[in-house]
């Protein structure tokens, strides 16, 4: 690898750096201006040179500098809590990260193969490529859709303002595009306006976007309490803890007047048939007092199938008592992928419950608390292609999470701005009830409106407002951005093959 590069060990030191550099666009850091300065230097380097695999490598090694110090989380969450061994989890991170550092490898060595001598047409194939890869990374094997640069704007950046109308992807474009305008404005010369001048207008149209109410405000706010047990991730399956969990729900439950009261994910890790009746009939008339009603997180097994179960949302209260599956379960966590190859895990993991089914993927909002709220589990949140399943009908959005898993990481920070990121594209407030934090009221503008301190039980307690409209994000999900990411592509093929028939 280092051959290819002609032993410019310093090159590939700065680009790992680089992507090191990267992780402070995302939370807690939210410093958005730095992966355009990340990627305008990488990109730099990748126009500088001809060689598709010596770009490959310069793409990988980004990716391993973004991924090893982005998702260290991961680790936490192997060893830590999962009780695999330290060599192995060190492994298991390392190929993890090679294997999404594939992804920008590959479209730098797609880019560079093309062969493009226009700046703007490179710049625009550069971009296209980056979120075709991204969207390849967040799709196959069921996705991991993780430090999409687009998250990196989210909230406080101009470029936010693209949420609503292209999504997570296509900001992600928009910020490759400027980072590729920007190195060809310093390269070219500051007074090579035809660089900078698009570069500001993207940057000020974004910001004018802000302004556009793309949803209505729907009645009048409603009182919510998010509550955050704090029990440790070692202590909650033991049987010897359940009775303190469940009187900890208890008490906060029995300790709010809110109409919508939000528990996090398996709060009370029992299978729903065999909580005591008595206790969900108090808490479900506790709701019923407040004219609202109460979403508890637990386990369900399957009707006809012992060996089939679920991560379900329950509802108790005011309305019908409803029920919300998780559809898009965690791979090694929650199932196990390919089980005659990988059926080992398993056995190293000290996961409970790790082999869960799918809810249904057309789950419809539920009627709470005068609201049509939009539960997604988890994990979910980071699908916003499948969050827009739900819309326009529901007015609220709610995400239920465990991020003790993380541990003290950054993880949870930036699981937190993945919601603000669904808040922007839907146009409508993000609720999370987690297990040991964020928990966060988000509104409709990605902005974290209350928190409470991480590790701590505690209730959040305000108010939400439900929304109804629909942005474009909504109406439409990925398909223009990726259709855009298409047709760029196919320019770039014609382009590349009419000069070799020039050139012939």
């Amino acid at each position: 690898m280092l051959i290819l590069l002609n032993n410019s060990y310093v090159k590939l030191i700065i680009v790992y750096l680089l992507g090191v550099l990267t992780v402070l666009g995302f939370a807690p850091f939210y410093l958005f201006p730095v992966p355009v300065v990340t990627l305008a230097a990488l990109l730099g380097y990748c126009h500088n040179s001809l060689s598709p695999i010596r770009n490959a490598v310069l793409g990988f090694c980004f990716g391993m500098g973004l991924f090893s110090a982005g998702v260290t989380w991961i680790y936490v969450s192997l060893h830590d809590f999962g009780a695999m061994p330290m060599p192995t989890a060190v492994v298991a991170l390392i190929i993890l990260c090679a294997y999404l550092s594939l992804f920008p490898a590959l479209g730098l060595w797609l880019l560079t193969k093309l062969r493009l001598t226009s700046p703007f047409l490179w710049a625009a194939l550069a971009a296209a490529l980056w979120i075709v890869f991204e969207w390849l990374r967040g799709t196959l094997f069921t996705g991991f859709p993780w430090l999409l640069m687009g998250y990196s704007q989210a909230p406080f950046s101009p470029l936010a303002g693209f949420a609503p109308v292209i999504g997570v992807y296509g900001i992600s474009m928009i910020v490759v595009f400027s980072a590729a305008l920007l190195f060809f404005w310093i390269d070219k010369g500051i007074r090579q306006w035809r660089f900078g001048f698009p570069l500001m207008l993207i940057w000020f149209g974004g910001y004018g976007l802000q302004a556009i109410n793309w949803v209505q405000p729907q009645g009048e706010p409603v009182t919510v309490s998010l509550l955050q047990g704090n029990i440790a991730q070692d202590m909650k399956w033991r049987e010897d803890h359940l009775e303190n969990t469940m009187q900890t729900y208890a008490r906060l439950i029995l300790e709010s007047d809110s109409r919508l009261i939000v528990t996090p994910e398996i709060s009370i890790p029992l299978f729903s048939n065999v909580v005591p009746k008595s206790y969900l009939s108090h808490l479900a008339e506790h709701a019923r007092n407040n004219n609202g009603d109460v979403l508890i997180g637990l386990a369900e097994r399957a009707a006809h199938d012992d060996n089939e179960y679920y991560n379900t949302m329950f509802s108790f209260g005011s309305a019908p008592e409803q029920s919300y599956r998780k559809h898009h379960l965690v791979p090694f966590g929650e199932f196990i992928p390919l089980k005659p190859i990988f059926g080992w895990v398993i056995d190293v993991l000290q996961i409970p419950l790790s082999d869960f089914s799918r809810g249904s993927l057309d789950q419809q909002p539920m009627n709470l608390a005068g609201q049509r709220v939009a539960i997604n589990i988890c994990y979910e949140d980071v699908f916003g292609e499948e969050i827009i399943n739900q819309l326009p009908q529901a007015t609220m959005l709610v995400n239920v999470s465990n991020d003790a898993w993380f541990g003290r990481s950054i993880g949870p920070q930036q699981h937190l701005q993945i919601s603000q990121m669904r808040a922007l594209e839907t146009g409508r407030y993000m609720l999370r009830a987690t297990n040991t934090g964020v928990t966060a009221i988000i509104d409709e503008r990605g902005r974290v409106l209350q928190t409470i301190e991480i590790f701590t039980t505690a209730a959040l307690h305000g108010l939400a407002q439900g929304f109804s409209g629909a942005t474009p994000y909504v109406r439409m999900g990925n398909y223009p951005v990726l259709g855009l990411a298409g047709l760029l592509l196919c320019i770039g093929l014609l382009s590349t093959f009419h000069a070799a028939r020039k050139n012939r």
